[in-house]
């Protein structure tokens, strides 16, 4: 056999491997994973939160409850334009 069959068999089998792996929560659970901050329960009872949200307590220039952000970095408004007064 030659050589390059091998290495495509190879690569077709771990894409293979890789596609099953990533799939099992899907097929074990029934449901994608859930790695939103604002829509999964356990990372808000660990207080896990938003980089922005971060960002923003600790510097103390801007509530983030002011911009909207509820926790989804998705939906921050990273440059404050709503806190500015440009929305």
């Amino acid at each position: 056999m030659e050589n390059w069959w091998i290495v495509l068999l190879f690569a077709v089998g771990a894409l293979g491997f890789f596609v099953i792996g990533l799939s099992l929560t899907i097929m074990i659970k029934g449901h994608y994973i859930d790695g939103e901050i604002s829509t999964n329960k356990n990372m808000q009872k660990l207080g896990i939160r938003c980089a922005v949200q971060e960002t923003r307590d600790d510097d103390g220039t801007v509530s983030c409850g002011d911009v909207g952000c509820t926790g989804n970095c998705a939906g921050c408004d990273v440059e404050h334009e709503k806190a500015k007064g440009n929305a």
